[in-house]
């Protein structure tokens, strides 16, 4: 039905209609964005990976339910918090082959300048 037929006899209806309209389009078209701020600096880590930082300590670490190896000789390899996105998020531990001659080191945080750096994660000889 034609919005004509619809206002017959309330004129000012339409330009009120429209109005709101005009305006939810406008609203519509809002971005919902993260704080503004400095971004964590990115420092060269281990080989050359970028080493993370956080600008807020990470939670305490969860105490997972280590499951059966999936192989003799495996070893668990637990899980730790990755900075991302403006939060910590929980990566899950899992069982990893070993590698002959070396030994994981498993990652941590440790506080240093422009807050909290991520380190390890990587097979050492």
């Amino acid at each position: 039905m034609p919005l004509n037929q619809i206002f017959r006899g309330q004129p000012r209806a339409m330009p009120a209609l429209l109005a709101a309209v005009a305006a939810s389009l406008c609203l519509s078209a809002c971005v919902v964005a993260p704080l503004p701020g400095p971004p964590p600096a990115q420092y060269q880590g281990y080989q050359g990976e970028p080493e993370v930082v956080a600008p807020v300590a990470p939670p305490a670490p969860y105490a997972e339910a280590i499951t059966v190896a999936p192989a003799p000789g495996y070893i668990w390899i637990g899980g730790f918090w990755s900075w991302g996105g403006g939060r910590y998020a929980w990566n899950a531990g899992h069982w990893e082959r070993p590698r002959p001659g070396y030994h994981w080191a498993p990652r941590s945080w440790a506080q240093g300048p422009h807050g909290w750096h991520q380190h390890g994660g990587r097979w050492e000889r």
